[in-house]
């Protein structure tokens, strides 16, 4: 199945001059989000994979059913301000200013094999700030995996020492 031709472009959103891949036309088709999922978790199926963190909020949907798969726990990395219990954070620079993504700071053990996960990797900053609060924590990042890459955006050289694995690619806007 093509999954790239089920998702669909928004033009000028969320402004002007941006097209926007909207993956809900990919969830709500089952056999292309099932797919969608085995084939992000084929190449790590045999990597002993302890845990899945995910990224708020699109790769909870992936994460989640990715550990589901893999025989792993999930956890997840959020915005400021809404995990209930002790967090560690990190803050990355954005385009103009800065964001900050958390994690509860008893969510990893040391050693553990973490998968990170997220939807779509673009500039690559949100997925290098998750890779640095695992490493924190003193997980071992097994791998990186995106449903979608935005290759133009050159987000992959932020996450260069990492083994990473897309399934779409995109090259142009």
């Amino acid at each position: 199945m093509d999954l790239k031709a089920i998702i669909r472009d928004v033009y000028d959103f969320p402004k002007k001059g941006i097209v926007f891949k909207d993956i809900t036309t990919l969830l709500m088709h089952p056999k292309a989000f099932d797919q969608s999922i085995d084939d992000l978790c084929q190449p790590f199926q045999d990597k002993g994979i302890e845990l899945v963190v995910g990224i708020e909020a699109r790769g909870f949907l992936f994460g989640g059913a990715m550990a589901r798969q893999l025989g792993a726990g999930f956890i997840p990395v959020r915005k400021p301000g809404k995990l209930p219990a002790d967090i560690i954070k990190e803050t990355y620079s954005l385009e103009y200013g800065s964001d900050t993504v958390e994690i509860h700071a008893d969510a990893i053990r040391l050693g553990q094999k973490i998968l990170v996960v997220d939807d779509l990797l673009a500039t690559g900053g949100t997925a290098a700030a998750a890779v640095k609060l695992v490493e924190k924590l003193g997980g071992q990042i097994a791998g990186v995996a995106f449903l979608i890459e935005l290759d133009f955006l050159n987000g992959r050289e932020k996450l260069k020492d990492y083994s990473i694995h897309s399934l779409i690619h995109f090259n142009s806007e």
